[in-house]
């Protein structure tokens, strides 16, 4: 103890007085410029500025304009026996609580958790007298103070245990419970402080072998407390399968069969608490982390004794990924959803008043606010959104393109051609930052970290933070109304349900948007920097009810080359009697049969009485008419024959006279049966795609000999 803090902590006197310049402790000043008090937060009010702040109806320029009455506010550094705001005395304790208490701030410090004298001052003062040692504290004591309080309390706390544990020479790995505060592992994945609460129970797996194993591997390789869950998990699942076999408690008899057994039970493993099945991404995870066990005790020689045919055949012992279920196709949020949430963006980031470092709770909205709408118009996931660095934004050849990472599959430097609106709102976000207090460790990325309690901001911003936190807050709780496209028996619109709106929901959206509107799967797989083509495939299946149903409302608004109409009596017939072809559809018999392979004159169907299009071509037609006319323009370029540019205007003619009656066939429907149409004609288009889309890696030439 000897030294501890020696600027700031008078052994003498028992008397800590915080030094401003010490970064490890949180003393700023407040915020109001006429007000000189020490406060916990930079960029914060100190309590009796907050109030009369609230009292006068928290006016804009109260910071600047308001003069507090220095007698009415508590000293900074006090002389007298009362403490100042950036002071605390453990002089009131007794010898062992001050040790206790130094101790544990002195671990808190390598932990790099600031400390904070007011609130260790009114931690203190809430103690009961007498107290021989904090150990002597009920836990209930504990759960009765504030959150702040109680939080350090049970810190310091769980560093006295530990370093009790250690003096008594206590192993607190022994049994078949562990506290994970006495144990000393790391929280979860990315979080390098303490677990503080819970146990890791090793009593459901059943094989007293199979128990010591898993002990000994958390002694030695000491993962995060949510790895070692998992682990532990993964080993239940192997011992229930081991029970029902002969050799289960006989480890020196174990064989392959027992392991395949073994990876059976994680196949068909469910959720205990519903039954329902895990994903197969989830079976394959608990997989990795048996096999990632087993591998390490066989090369400890902990599993000498137990014959080796007992392990995983990486052959045999696997579990088939389903990429389409893992992407999750199908949860895409309905556009008129998206719609209802642009309504409000506004209250993004609102249900918290947090603010730090010269932020204030609307700078931290309008971050928010901005991420969404990445998150919302580029279909990246979330962490790769809140990962985005500052210089994200590229313009090439005059288009913006976003720089991003794909963590998933490890592809960094990723680029994604956005719209220009979005590339403003960046743009307008990396101006607004510029004007705002710059934040240790954060100065790369595009969205920095709010923070932690009593730790400084470092980095960006968290999946967990925004998704979990921000985003949930908003969609629960702010969002007034959100409905549904449904009507109930009264007519009314049904409630959406919220619980199907989550972030990565957005990326479904885009990726269905995209879709719907025609993009080649090929293209499509870019965007989406999927792996595979099958993933970006789902996006355009189309069930055989609902390409009916699209059928039976677009077939009876055909037309032919002259723009009459010339509709199919129902889907069979338009099924049957057509196939599809680039600008329509095609009824000449030997093509229909051909499969649209065996036309005379391709390319050329507006001049054929057998051209059959319907609005669902409307797209296409719009295309190839904006082609015609360019090529033209070209020909006259190139001063071509006159033949050739008349040839282009009789196309242009033609593919126009079709377009022109489709559409106005569709102005004239009602309303809501356009709307019907134009859905229809979406999941047609849709289905088309997938089916003339070959992949390369499906062509094959195949050697004449």
């Amino acid at each position: 103890m000897s030294g501890w803090r020696a600027a700031e902590w008078d052994e003498g006197a028992l008397l800590f007085t915080a030094a401003p310049g010490n970064p490890a402790t949180s003393v700023f000043i407040c915020r109001v410029a006429a007000c000189s008090t020490h406060v916990a937060h930079n960029g914060g009010r100190c309590s009796a500025c907050s109030r009369a702040r609230w009292s006068r109806g928290n006016p804009s320029d109260f910071d600047v304009t308001y003069v507090p009455d220095a007698a009415r506010r508590r000293p900074n550094i006090s002389t007298g026996s009362l403490p100042g705001v950036s002071q605390f005395s453990l002089s009131e304790v007794s010898s062992a609580v001050r040790r206790e208490i130094q101790y544990g701030i002195q671990q808190r410090d390598a932990a790099g958790i600031n400390l904070v004298p007011q609130r260790v001052r009114r931690m203190v003062a809430a103690l009961p007298a007498p107290l021989p040692t904090l150990l002597d504290l009920d836990e209930s004591f504990v759960r009765e103070l504030p959150a702040e309080l109680a939080g350090m309390l049970n810190g310091i706390l769980q560093h006295v245990r530990r370093a009790r544990l250690e003096y008594e020479g206590t192993d607190p790995t022994s049994g078949d419970v562990w506290e994970c505060s006495l144990v000393g592992l790391a929280a979860g994945p990315g979080r390098k402080y303490t677990a503080m609460h819970g146990v890791i129970d090793f009593r459901p797996v059943r094989q007293a072998w199979l128990r010591e194993l898993l002990k000994d591997y958390g002694r030695a390789v000491r993962p995060n407390v949510i790895e070692f869950r998992q682990t532990v998990y993964a080993a239940t699942l192997a011992s229930a399968a081991l029970t029902d076999r002969p050799h289960g408690d006989a480890p020196e008899r174990l064989s392959m069969a027992d392991m395949s057994a073994v990876v059976e039970a994680f196949r068909i493993a469910k959720r205990p608490e519903n039954g329902q099945d895990y994903s197969t991404s989830h079976r394959r995870a608990l997989l990795r982390l048996w096999r990632a066990f087993l591998e390490y005790v066989r090369q400890a020689g902990l599993m000498d004794h137990i014959p080796g045919g007992f392990a995983l055949n990486p052959k045999f012992h696997t579990i088939a990924a389903v990429e389409i279920s893992e992407d999750e196709i199908g949860r895409a949020i309905p556009e008129h959803v998206i719609s209802q949430l642009d309504a409000h963006i506004e209250l993004l980031g609102t249900s918290t008043a947090y603010e730090s470092g010269g932020w204030t709770a609307a700078d931290f909205a309008r971050m928010y606010q901005v991420a969404y709408m990445v998150l919302r118009d580029t279909g990246r996931r979330p962490g790769e959104v809140t990962s985005l660095r500052r210089d994200c934004l590229q313009w090439i050849d005059g288009k913006p393109t976003l720089i991003y990472d794909n963590h998933k599959r490890r592809r960094h430097g990723r680029r994604l051609p956005i719209t220009e609106a979005t590339a403003q709102e960046i743009e307008s976000w990396q101006k607004a930052l510029q004007g705002l207090p710059p934040v240790p460790a954060c100065e790369q990325w595009l969205f920095p970290s709010p923070g932690q309690r009593n730790r400084p901001r470092r980095g960006h911003l968290t999946p967990a933070q925004f998704c979990n936190r921000i985003f949930r807050a908003w969609v629960d709780e702010v969002i007034p109304a959100l409905v549904d496209e449904r009507l109930s028996d009264d007519g009314e619109p049904l409630p959406y349900d919220r619980a199907q709106i989550v972030p990565y929901g957005f990326r479904h959206a885009y990726a269905q948007r995209h879709a719907d509107a025609g993009t080649r799967p090929d293209v499509l797989r870019e965007l989406m920097d999927h792996r595979s083509l099958d993933v970006t495939m789902g996006y355009y299946k189309v069930s055989l009810s609902r390409k009916q149903e699209a059928v039976r409302s677009v077939a009876s608004l055909a037309v032919d080359r002259h723009g009459n109409s010339r509709g199919f009596s129902d889907p069979l017939a338009y099924e049957v009697e057509s196939v599809g072809v680039p600008y329509g559809g095609c009824t000449e018999p030997s093509n229909v049969k051909a499969g649209g392979g065996h036309c005379r004159i391709r390319f050329q169907c507006a001049g054929c009485d057998f051209y059959r299009p319907d609005p669902s071509y409307l797209p296409a037609l719009e295309q190839q008419i904006a082609d015609l006319r360019a090529d033209k323009e070209a020909a006259l370029a190139m001063e071509a024959a006159d033949w050739v540019v008349r040839n282009l205007d009789d196309q242009i003619r033609a593919y126009s006279k079709s377009a022109d009656e489709m559409r106005r066939k569709l102005d004239a429907l009602p309303a809501e049966e356009r709307a019907v149409v134009e859905s229809a004609s979406r999941e047609l288009r849709k289905a088309r795609s997938a089916a003339a889309f070959v992949p390369l890696q499906a062509l094959t030439t195949l050697s004449p000999e």
